[in-house]
């Protein structure tokens, strides 16, 4: 047997994901304990606390439906319906108290990591397309979503509670595998029209990865591209919550916190605008 296949029978999901995906909910969890007043504005935001809290606690049962293999359209992957579909959700969920939101979004989670530990002995676990609201991922890259997705509601939160965030090095690394896979889908087609470029992103003391823009078209590598036009090395932190759109590239290349050199390094602070938040 082929080591690699080897490896997802018996690992349901990559080094460290599973925890975090436990920890992060935890964190949100405890974030959310004690909050009286769910009325408060997230900033930069257009929800409330506990319609935040809300949404997170109704996108983890989606994802662990979606892990169990059950079909839950959701949108077509446009940021205007996925929009739409939480409004509607919203709508039709009424809980807004930090306590139950706060059960249900680590409970949820923990049933998104048994419906993966329950496909693990399966050798097709990892492969089969499940239907998703950015588009078909394994469970690999849906863990990965379901991580990244909640660091950046996890982050609106600490901000509304002024509390500190837990978004670190580490989480950053595991949400990369989805980041990669849904950046062709995000991209902005007006945007790249009639750019090509070869980008390479590294993140400090991190991976790195290649992003060739031309007719149009965007091609993410797993590693970096080979003579590119544009590196760019930023902190991990930032690397997120840029692409989630919670941080300002300039500010954060003001504070030292993006490099960038090569044949074309004025193309960095381009990079951001190519992409919609997912």
């Amino acid at each position: 047997m082929h080591p690699t296949a080897q490896h997802n029978i018996q690992e349901p999901l990559p080094e460290g994901l599973a925890r975090a995906i436990r920890e992060t909910a935890g964190d949100i969890a405890t974030l959310l304990h004690g909050v009286s007043d769910t009325t408060v504005a997230v900033p930069d935001s257009q929800w409330t606390v506990g319609e935040a809290a809300a949404h997170l606690a109704l996108a983890n049962e989606l994802m662990a439906d979606l892990a169990a293999g059950q079909a839950r359209p959701y949108g077509d992957g446009t940021p205007q319906s996925l929009a739409a579909a939480n409004a509607q959700t919203l709508a039709t969920f009424r809980e807004r108290g930090a306590e139950p939101l706060a059960s249900m979004i680590a409970e949820q989670a923990d049933a998104f990591l048994h419906a993966v530990d329950r496909q693990a002995g399966d050798e097709s676990a990892a492969g089969p397309a499940l239907v998703t609201p950015l588009g078909p991922m394994d469970r690999h890259v849906l863990a990965s979503y379901l991580l990244t997705h909640m660091l950046g509601h996890g982050y609106d939160l600490a901000r509304a509670l002024k509390r500190p965030h837990m978004i670190d090095r580490a989480r950053v690394a595991l949400c990369m595998p989805f980041m990669i896979s849904v950046m062709p889908r995000v991209a902005d087609p007006a945007a790249v029209a009639d750019l090509a470029v070869r980008y390479v992103v590294r993140l400090r003391g991190g991976p790195g990865f290649g992003v060739s823009i031309g007719d149009g078209n965007v091609h993410v590598t797993p590693t970096p591209l080979e003579r590119p036009d544009c590196t760019i090395l930023i902190e991990p932190v930032a690397f997120l919550l840029i692409a989630l759109g919670r941080h300002n590239p300039w500010r954060a290349m003001a504070q030292g916190q993006i490099l960038a050199w090569g044949r074309k390094p004025w193309l960095a602070p381009r990079f951001p605008t190519l992409f919609t938040a997912p």
